[in-house]
């Protein structure tokens, strides 16, 4: 018999509660990793997030917003910007979502075996690869 380990959206959402900013992230993540989380795909569109544990585990959150319309074409030094300040705690992760959605962003795959959070365009293309910053 395989045991799996399994979490649940409200343990997430209280992993969540703690983030005030973007210089909260690593922490979230680690929390994230103790739950189960492999992978999460985070829709800028309306914030809702698709999330990955092992052994084929799968839940997704409902929206979070109402929807947002995400440029068509995506900016990358637009990002590069929205990240710098969101990272420094200047923005709330709503108004990164808004920032995010100018700059292109459709969705974030946050990957806690690789440690890495990849931002993605319309077309699907990488538009920047980060590398998250242990505890």
């Amino acid at each position: 018999m395989t045991i799996t380990k399994t979490f649940t959206i409200g343990q997430i959402q209280a992993a969540h509660s703690k983030v005030k900013s973007g210089a909260d992230f690593p922490h979230y993540v680690q929390e994230l990793i103790q739950l189960g989380l492999i992978s999460y795909d985070h829709f800028v569109c309306d914030g809702h997030t698709a999330y990955a544990g092992e052994y084929n585990y799968h839940i997704q959150s409902d929206a979070k917003y109402p929807v947002m319309e995400v440029a068509g074409k995506g900016d990358i030094e637009k990002l590069q910007h929205s990240l710098k300040t969101h990272q420094a705690g200047q923005t709330t992760y709503l108004e990164f979502c808004r920032q995010a959605a100018e700059a292109g962003v459709e969705k974030w795959t946050v990957d806690m075996q690789g440690m890495t959070c990849i931002y993605y365009d319309k077309a699907g293309s990488r538009m920047i690869t980060e590398k998250i910053p242990q505890v």
